[in-house]
């Protein structure tokens, strides 16, 4: 069982090297490229500060009930239980990033944040280069899409530290229909960094954020997320950008109210058993939409 599992584990991290040679001129706008949602949220630190973007009413519920509160938010914040590395075996190629500063950090490091902090943005970062070394013919999309307590020179920090960690890797800013696997390969570039911030227009190696839009369904109904994943696609194939699905769902304030000892997976999955649901009505709407 477990050499069963490696060998399918290796297959998982190069499947961009192993595709069909027919495949290697399309553009990547063309191709269902798999993702994460809050890539970074396999870790969760709860003895962190409350991240600053969050509504006074979340602060002043942890600032009373402390580490019983950040105990309850974690188990809301965590989507993923893999790191960047086991998510890259198992052929995640987009990452959503989400970036903070920490409030009264006297290293005024950089970190994941999503509610609460993760980890140590250089961290992750190094953690995906170390892959991308081992396999080169695999591509990774970072979206930098969300920034919260960050000032000029924190930009300006980031960038510097992508320059340090991918240097020739990143490929630059170019019309999005020109790049598929054969151009990448051929000029030894394995990521494309999307930001979201007007930092963007400044730097060559940075893709405006406008050009990998996500649209979200904000819904618990599986059939209006399909609906909508269905409908977003349609428009968003005519403009010819990358873009993102999002089979995500989201929980009602009300939801979380009624399950808040639960959390996110037991509530929205296993409660209610929408799990299989979820992934039938999305395996069904992704072949339908490759056919």
């Amino acid at each position: 069982m477990a050499s069963s599992q490696g060998k399918s584990e290796l297959k998982f991290a190069d499947w961009m090297a192993t595709l069909p040679d027919s495949i290697h001129s399309i553009p990547l706008t063309n191709l269902a490229i798999p993702g994460s949602h809050d890539s970074f949220s396999f870790y969760i630190d709860e003895a962190s500060p409350v991240g600053p973007e969050q509504p006074e009413t979340v602060q002043n519920f942890v600032s009373v009930f402390g580490t019983v509160a950040k105990k309850l938010m974690r188990k809301w914040l965590a989507t993923q239980t893999m790191n960047f590395t086991g998510q890259l075996g198992a052929g995640i190629r987009y990452f959503d990033l989400r970036i903070s500063t920490k409030p009264r950090d006297p290293d005024n490091e950089l970190y994941f944040a999503h509610g609460l902090f993760s980890a140590k943005v250089n961290e992750g970062l190094e953690e995906i280069n170390a892959f991308l070394t081992d396999h080169h013919k695999e591509v990774v999309f970072l979206d930098f899409n969300h920034f919260y307590g960050m000032q000029k020179y924190h930009h300006e920090k980031l960038v510097q530290m992508l320059k340090d960690i991918y240097g020739n890797k990143m490929c630059p800013a170019i019309f999005a229909q020109e790049v598929s696997l054969k151009y990448l390969w051929e000029k030894d570039y394995q990521v494309l960094v999307f930001y979201h911030s007007p930092v963007a227009l400044e730097v060559p190696f940075l893709w405006p954020g406008q050009m990998m839009p996500a649209p979200w369904a904000n819904t618990t109904d599986p059939e209006k997320l399909i609906q909508f994943l269905q409908a977003s696609i349609t428009e968003r194939r005519k403009k010819g950008s990358f873009f993102i699905s999002q089979v995500v769902l989201t929980p009602k304030a009300s939801t979380v109210v009624k399950g808040v000892a639960s959390g996110l997976r037991e509530t929205i999955t296993e409660s209610h058993c929408l799990e299989d649901e979820v992934k039938y009505s999305a395996c069904n709407w992704l072949l339908a939409d490759c056919e």
